[in-house]
Formats: structure tokens, C-alpha cells, sequence
């Protein structure tokens, strides 16, 4: 395996924490100031990892690797991810279409991570209803990163401190992959009711997803 190629984001002598960010920083900075601001040494990146480094705590959003147990238990911290649904619904990629299109809850979620995809237990969670303005679905999935961001926020001080506590996810709920969208799908920036208006007329069988 490719060695990951780590940045450390900031130099502090006596951190709060070490944490280790999985994803794009420039894409989630608001996430890593937050995480500067409580006196965090801050080391990023978005290569898959063995699981080697001392770290205090793992912090993972938009990241495109799954961790296997090996990594997890080698890490030996709370590794923290961060997903724009409402979990257990929409599990994998693109939970903001799925709510829509399956009429299923939209809200966020910080879970930690288990060897499964989005399965791990929740430690906080936000229903999300959105404003009449927010009418595509990229407008809607801005809306839930900026709510993932605010709720991050709001709980850093007690994912920190060690002030958290998990509970296991209750029911089916739902899992999609990056093959499941439909191929007839028009687009984010589509408006969501005349979206799903139509691919709801061209019945469209899960065969066809």
C-alpha cells in the first residue's frame, strides 16, 4: 500500500489534542478551524492510511476510503465521522439524493467508526428541515454540510474532553453506493420536485438505478 502522504496543518507546543483529519482540508476548513481554535495540533489527509501515528483523535468527512478493523485498532483513538444524513438512513454515497428520493428523514450525524459503511454508533444527530428557498439539490446539500459543520461545532468541546457518549444505531435504515444513482438523474443543480417528478414517471425499476 501507498505510504499516505500526512500534513501537519499548524504547530502548537502544548495541544489540546493531536487529531488527524480524513478529507479534503481546503474543502472543510471551517472544520479545522474549528478544531485550531480549541488549541488542536492538526495533521490532514486524504490518502488511505495504515493506521500508524499517535493521535488523539480522528476526525473524517467526505472521506473516500473505508477503514478497515486492522487500521481501527491501530489507531487505538476515537476516530469520529461525519455524514449528512440521518442515520441509520442513507448509509454511503449521496444520502442527500436518497432522502429525497426514498422519503426518508434529512439531518446529519457524528457517528464513530466501525469496519462498516456509516454503521458505527451515534454520538450527536440533527434533524434537518429545509427552507422553501432551498429548492435544488445542491442548495439542500449545502444547507447539511453547513449544519454538520454548525453541530460539530457546537459539540467540540465535549468530543475533546471526552464529555461524549454513543448509542448503537436502531433499525434497517438504508445504504447506497456510487453505482446506485440513476443514470437518468439530471443533476444537482436540478430543481428536487420536478426531478423527482420525472424520474418518478419513468418508473424506473431498482434495476435501472
Amino acid at each position: 500500500m501507498k505510504t499516505a502522504q500526512i500534513r501537519c496543518l499548524n504547530n502548537i507546543s502544548s495541544p489540546t489534542k493531536r487529531v488527524l483529519f480524513l478529507g479534503c482540508g481546503q474543502s472543510h476548513i471551517n472544520l479545522i478551524s474549528t478544531l485550531v481554535r480549541h488549541n488542536c495540533s492538526v495533521y490532514q489527509t486524504e490518502d488511505l492510511i495504515d493506521g500508524d501515528g499517535n493521535y488523539d483523535l480522528v476526525v473524517s468527512f467526505g472521506y473516500r476510503h473505508i477503514l478497515k478493523k486492522r487500521v481501527i485498532d491501530n489507531l487505538g483513538c476515537p476516530i469520529f465521522n461525519l455524514h449528512i444524513s440521518y442515520l441509520p438512513f442513507n448509509r454511503g454515497a449521496h444520502p442527500n439524493f436518497w432522502s429525497f428520493y426514498e422519503n426518508t428523514p434529512s439531518g446529519v450525524t457524528i457517528h464513530l467508526i466501525d469496519e462498516g459503511v456509516d454503521t458505527g454508533p451515534i454520538v450527536y444527530q440533527r434533524y434537518v428541515n429545509f427552507e422553501n428557498d432551498e429548492k435544488t439539490f445542491f442548495e439542500t446539500y449545502e444547507r447539511l454540510v453547513a449544519e454538520i459543520e454548525s453541530l460539530f461545532e457546537d459539540e467540540a468541546e465535549n468530543i475533546l474532553f471526552d464529555k461524549w457518549e454513543s448509542k448503537p444505531q436502531r433499525g434497517k435504515g438504508s445504504v447506497h453506493f456510487v453505482r446506485d444513482l440513476p443514470i437518468q438523474f439530471a443533476g444537482w443543480n436540478s430543481i428536487i420536485d420536478d426531478e423527482l417528478r420525472r424520474l418518478n414517471n419513468l418508473g424506473l425499476s431498482q434495476n435501472d438505478k
